[in-house]
């Protein structure tokens, strides 16, 4: 049986001769290569730096559910953690999907109103997280009166993601072909009725990937939080009250200096988090995408 070869299919020796021509396409494939191999190579060392400094270290007095200067559990950081992901979340993909679904679908193209809304979300993605820490402070602490609270947390975190989520849900609906909304228009369907039926289903995977990028921000987050949700090392009975979630736990015990090989196994534990999130995320997405198909 004969091999199948694609038609743009090149042998060594062809590669060679048209790297001898043309040397400079030889350079841009060493340098690609080149930067691929350092990537890796800088990824596999931190991650394996954490795992070997942080699995010796994880003990079961760490998942102690109350926290205590002798344990230094931190059950309640993870609790913490996920808390003010799910609030942070119930709170900015509503407001960044349906901003923009109005970008997008409703909004004139050429508005000038439109094109200062997205020059002032790409300019809030590139503030730092400090900045937001004491506008939050000074906003939801102060201001608002909400004090250090975890709801003051993840109104300043919901800020921060936003012009992710708005972005990356912009893309994704840009990227969903005028044929479905013309063909939803000519069988007779409404313009709300399109955009839920027909164009948001088809941009989901590219929603979720803004989300998942929301939550590794969140996750890992301390400047900000440090500001407003505080530092108390327990769980709070309600959004109004103070808790630190994993990152700043594992800031608190680095800065303390006493429990440095801790902070490495909350590392552990806070990379071990974010994997099963975007995993879960992931699958949610092919589900989607497979159900739809």
């Amino acid at each position: 049986m004969n091999k199948v070869q694609s038609i743009n299919y090149q042998s060594f020796g062809e590669k060679m001769r048209h790297y001898a021509k043309h040397p400079f396409s030889l350079l841009a494939v060493v340098i690609v290569c080149l930067a691929a191999v350092v990537t890796v190579f800088i990824l596999l060392l931190l991650v394996g730096y954490i795992l070997i400094r942080g699995i010796p270290n994880i003990t079961p007095d760490l998942f102690a559910w109350k926290y205590t200067s002798d344990n230094v559990s931190m059950m309640p950081a993870i609790i913490n953690t996920l808390t003010m992901t799910g609030v942070t979340l119930l709170i900015a993909v509503p407001v960044g999907v349906f901003s923009a679904i109005y970008l997008v679908e409703y909004a004139k193209r050429g508005n000038k109103l439109v094109g200062i809304v997205r020059m002032t979300t790409e300019t809030l993605a590139g503030i730092p997280s400090i900045v937001y820490g004491l506008f939050g402070y000074l906003i939801f602490v102060i201001a608002l009166k909400f004090g250090l609270s975890m709801l003051s947390g993840a109104l300043t975190l919901a800020i921060m993601v936003l012009p992710t989520i708005m972005r990356t849900t912009e893309e994704a609906l840009q990227a969903v072909p005028d044929s479905y909304r013309e063909g939803s228009f000519g069988l007779g369907a409404g313009r709300l009725r399109t955009v839920f039926r027909v164009v948001l289903p088809s941009a989901v995977p590219g929603i979720l990937s803004g989300v998942i990028l929301a939550i590794g921000r969140i996750v890992g987050e301390t400047a900000a939080l440090i500001y407003t949700s505080g530092t108390v090392a327990g769980i709070p009975d309600n959004l109004m009250g103070s808790g630190r979630t994993l990152s700043v736990h594992m800031y608190a015990l680095l800065s303390e200096g006493l429990h440095t090989e801790e902070a490495y196994a909350t590392a552990v534990i806070l990379l071990i988090m974010v994997i099963l999130i975007n995993a879960l995320s992931s699958f949610v997405a092919k589900k989607i995408q497979s159900n739809k198909g």
